[in-house]
């Protein structure tokens, strides 16, 4: 007979080894459809920490927020685009493959400006050139 403790761990192990879905989301506007594209290890967490900080006011993308403020909760979308089944492999990340699936989005969609909330970014070079004009200043 199992124990409490053995029933316990049991489903703290099978709780491990049963993967989050992970993958790309976007948080569109139907009003005006703008969209916020991202990634993450865990979707539906991902998309509960955005809806709550989006109706919390606190949310760190600020055109976000303002516009979630201005049109409400009801003219928005959180939607999966892209789901990444994992790799049972001691040497996968798969941040790596998650980083890939979100450029290729942000690359099809192009969410800048009036299209949408995310920020470009910046190249290899752009990084280092700001490194080093950010060090020049010190």
């Amino acid at each position: 007979m199992k124990t409490a403790m053995d029933k316990k761990k049991e489903l703290k192990n099978e709780y491990k080894s049963n993967h989050r879905p992970m993958g790309i989301f976007q948080i569109r506007n139907i009003a005006n459809d703008k969209v916020f594209i991202g990634s993450s290890t865990d979707i539906p967490g991902i998309l509960n920490r955005h809806q709550f900080a989006l109706k919390a006011g606190v949310h760190t993308n600020k055109r976000l927020q303002a516009e979630w403020n201005e049109f409400g909760e009801d003219k928005f979308i959180f939607e999966v685009l892209d789901e990444i089944q994992p790799v049972d492999s001691p040497e996968y990340d798969a941040r790596k493959d998650l980083v890939f699936f979100e450029d290729l989005w942000l690359e099809r969609l192009e969410p800048y400006g009036e299209r949408g909330y995310n920020e470009k970014k910046k190249s290899k070079e752009e990084r280092l050139r700001m490194i080093s004009a950010n060090r020049l200043k010190e």
